[in-house]
């Protein structure tokens, strides 16, 4: 165990880009008063492999980057005195693999952009019905969720499937893999289109009726659920005690990074986890699947078994995507450098619908936006600073028009949106964000997946020594920036255009 005083626990955060290993120490600066003290000590990056199957996770480059975090965290721990008691693993959502009863994986997972998943969607649709699909869930209907992966894995090969004894989701895979026990976690589990979020257990009729095992599916256990002790085998090959335990976080990154969010007590807020997909939503105590909901709104478990009601957004992805494009092209430029040319180009230049088909694809992504323009009769973004700027005005008109349905649907105002995650380092879209909503935006935790994964290891192991809610330690540890709205930069006349493109579908 950590020594007396400390408390270490180390949060491994896998994005659909990159990893990261976070270590965590607990320190009071008084009675009753807990804060956390984060450090990066490892990061690496991956990225899906085209196969003749299809578009798959690199595993060997996950497996030994989870292990070098492991390996990073314990020795920095022992510097400082202790051990680990804790980790956890938190990933992305909706993406799983398959075990025979042997225990052994059956084939590599696959990507969630895999395209193949896309006609499985099609078909269950029609034999369905949206409606019953999402009434049935509550999950927004996306192509990469778990259920129309599966039945584009029965089409494609219905062996994997008769041969499968069990599914787990990615983290769920890799708790496993560390500890060689099974457990499938709420949040995670919530993402996939195969769970009733009334009832918050598995919708097994719908998942047989579209002709896929339930035997595959395990018992689904709260956040913080102890996964297990650490393999003897593995601790000893990564220099560390074999006390260590393997918690369960809320293992879809989304739900750590809202269980991190600063609120403050009687405050009504609704949040914005910030990357390559932006999240906007709030909290709820019951799903709203009657008359007045709004099909592209997806209800998912949060830490504490309430449900995240939020509308999945494309985020920083086509900004990602310019600044990979140029620099194919010769231009390379960092993220400060396209936020700095977005600052000064034209404003409101060119409205883009982020949902537009042509968005979605990984390649050419400047020629589809310019296309876009053209199309609908815009001034075409030329320069990176104008393609950037449209994007991060995109964005921004997207979190106002979500925030929109969301006070329409739960007749509520919110008076403050609180941005959590990497993309809240965009101060440009921050600003931004405050104008087109005109309300408060607060940013901070950058970090929040890792904090409230570490947060929610702590609770599990009981290692905090207060009673305070989560927000309370959040803003004991954490600085945030605040953003008021410039109602004189006119955000009237875009938005009414983002609506008419979002009306006509591009």
């Amino acid at each position: 165990m950590a020594a007396p005083g400390k408390s270490f626990h180390l949060a491994l955060d896998l994005g659909a880009e990159s990893g990261r290993a976070i270590l965590g120490e607990l320190v009071q600066d008084g009675p009753g008063e807990d804060r956390i003290k984060t450090r990066e000590v490892h990061r690496f990056s991956h990225e899906p492999v085209e196969t003749a199957r299809g578009l798959l996770w690199d595993m060997d480059t996950l497996w030994s980057g989870v292990l070098e975090g492991i390996r990073a965290g314990a020795a920095a721990a022992r510097e400082q005195g202790g051990e680990l008691a804790s980790l956890g693993v938190d990933t992305w959502g909706v993406d799983y693999t398959l075990l025979d009863a042997a225990g052994e994986i059956i084939e590599p997972p696959h990507a969630y952009r895999d395209p193949r998943n896309a006609a499985a969607m099609e078909l269950m649709v029609v034999a369905h019905g949206e409606g019953v699909l999402y009434r049935a869930t509550g999950n927004q209907l996306m192509p990469f969720n778990t259920l129309f992966q599966l039945v584009a894995q029965a089409q494609a090969d219905p062996s994997v499937l008769e041969r499968a004894d069990r599914l787990l989701f990615m983290p769920d895979l890799f708790h496993y893999m560390l500890t060689g026990c099974m457990v499938t976690e709420a949040s995670i589990a919530s993402t996939g289109q195969m769970m009733d979020p009334r009832t918050r257990d598995w919708n097994r009729e719908l998942i047989a009726s579209c002709g896929l095992p339930t035997k595959i599916l395990g018992e689904i256990q709260p956040a913080g659920t102890v996964v297990g002790l650490l393999m003897p085998r593995l601790a000893a090959e990564l220099g560390m005690s074999a006390s260590c335990q393997v918690i369960a976080p809320a293992t879809h990154d989304t739900a750590s990074a809202v269980a991190a969010v600063p609120a403050e007590p009687g405050t009504s807020w609704t949040y914005l986890s910030s990357g390559t997909w932006s999240l906007l939503g709030t909290l709820l105590a019951d799903p709203v699947l009657g008359a007045a909901s709004v099909p592209d709104f997806t209800h998912e478990i949060g830490a504490e078994g309430e449900i995240r009601y939020l509308k999945l957004i494309t985020g920083l992805w086509l900004v990602q995507g310019i600044r990979k494009e140029l620099e194919q092209r010769g231009q390379a430029l960092s993220y400060e450098e396209l936020q700095a040319l977005a600052a000064t180009a034209t404003a409101h230049l060119c409205v883009l619908d982020e949902e537009d088909p042509a968005f979605q694809t990984a390649d050419n992504r400047i020629e589809a936006i310019q296309a876009f323009a053209r199309r609908t009769d815009q001034p075409v973004p030329e320069t990176p600073g104008a393609l950037v700027r449209c994007c991060l005005e995109t964005l921004a008109l997207s979190y106002r028009h979500t925030l929109d349905q969301l006070e329409t649907v739960l007749h509520r105002r919110f008076d403050v949106l609180h941005v959590v995650g990497g993309g809240g380092r965009n101060e440009l879209l921050d600003q931004m964000c405050a104008d087109a909503i005109g309300r408060p935006v607060i940013v901070g935790p950058f970090e929040a997946t890792s904090l409230g994964n570490l947060l929610l290891q702590a609770l599990a192991l009981g290692t905090l020594t207060t009673a305070d809610p989560m927000s309370s330690i959040i803003r004991r540890s954490c600085d945030s920036r605040s953003y008021d709205p410039e109602v004189s930069r006119g955000w009237e006349r875009p938005y009414a255009r983002y609506l008419e493109l979002k009306a006509m579908g591009g």
